[in-house]
C-alpha cells in the first residue's frame, strides 16, 4: 500500500523557508550562468607520456592524434575564441612533446610547432616553439629536418635573429646528412653567413660541401661554384 503523502502545510515553516531559499539560489545561479560573459579556460598541463600511453589502452598512435586534435580545437571554446598568444606555451610544448613521444614517426606535432604556433606575434612564445623543434630534431635529424629548416627560416625572417638561424642551419648541415635531405638544406648555413657579412666563413662552408662530396648533383655543384666566385668578388669590393 502506498504511503500517504503529507500535505504541504504539515511541513515545518523553517524547513519550508529553507527549501524556498535553496530554490531561489538555484534559479539565481542558473540566471547568472546565462548572463555572465563566457570565460576562456586556460590550457591544462599535459599528461606525462607514461600516463598517456597507459590511458591509450594499447593505441598510442590514436592517443597522439587525439591529443593533437584536442590542441587544435582548444582555441575555439563555447562562446569565446582564445588567441594563440594567450596560450601557455610551456604547457603547449608539453602537449606537443607527449604526442610526439607517443607517435615519434609522425611529423604533425613538429609541423604544428614550426608552421602554426611559431607564427604567433610574440617573440618569446615563438622562441619556445623553436626550442621544442630544435630539441626534437636532435633526436631524429634524418626525419625531422623539414621542421628544423622551417625553424631556421622563422628565426631569420620573423624573429630577425640571424645568430639563432645560423645555429639551426649549422645543425642541419652537420646532422641532416641522409640522401633524402635536399642540397638547399645543407647550403642554408652559407647563405645566412653571407647575410651576416661573414664572407670568408660562407666560402669555407661552400668549399667544404663541395670537397666532402655531400653535394653530387651537377647543377648544384655549378651553382655553388658560381656562388664561390660571387662571394670572392663581393669580398674584393668590400671596403
Amino acid at each position: 500500500m502506498a504511503a500517504a503523502q503529507r500535505p504541504w502545510s504539515s511541513v515545518p515553516r523553517p524547513l519550508r523557508w529553507l527549501l524556498a531559499a535553496c530554490l531561489l539560489l538555484q534559479l539565481g545561479w542558473r540566471l547568472a550562468q546565462q548572463q555572465a560573459p563566457p570565460q576562456a579556460r586556460p590550457l591544462p598541463a599535459a599528461p606525462p607520456a607514461a600516463v598517456a600511453r597507459l590511458s591509450s589502452l594499447g593505441e598510442p598512435l590514436a592517443m597522439a592524434k587525439a591529443m593533437l586534435l584536442y590542441l587544435q580545437s582548444f582555441e575555439d571554446q563555447p562562446g569565446v575564441s582564445l588567441p594563440w598568444r594567450e596560450l601557455d606555451y610551456d604547457r603547449l610544448a608539453g602537449w606537443l612533446e607527449t604526442a610526439q613521444t607517443l607517435d615519434p614517426r609522425s611529423r604533425y606535432a613538429l609541423v604544428a610547432a614550426s608552421e602554426v604556433y611559431a607564427g604567433v606575434a610574440d617573440p618569446q612564445r615563438a622562441r619556445r616553439m623553436l626550442d621544442f623543434v630544435a630539441a626534437s630534431f636532435a633526436a631524429d635529424p634524418q626525419h625531422r629536418w623539414p621542421a628544423m629548416a622551417q625553424a631556421a627560416l622563422v628565426a631569420k625572417h620573423q624573429l630577425h635573429d640571424l645568430p639563432l638561424a645560423l645555429a639551426y642551419a649549422r645543425d642541419l648541415r652537420r646532422l641532416a646528412t641522409g640522401p633524402q635531405v635536399p642540397a638547399w638544406v645543407r647550403e642554408m648555413e652559407a647563405f645566412i653567413l653571407e647575410d651576416m657579412d661573414q664572407l670568408d666563413s660562407a666560402r669555407l662552408v661552400i668549399g667544404g660541401l663541395i670537397a666532402s662530396g655531400q653535394i653530387s648533383d651537377p647543377h648544384e655543384l655549378a651553382f655553388l661554384a658560381h656562388k664561390l666566385d660571387a662571394l670572392a668578388d663581393k669580398k674584393k669590393a668590400a671596403p
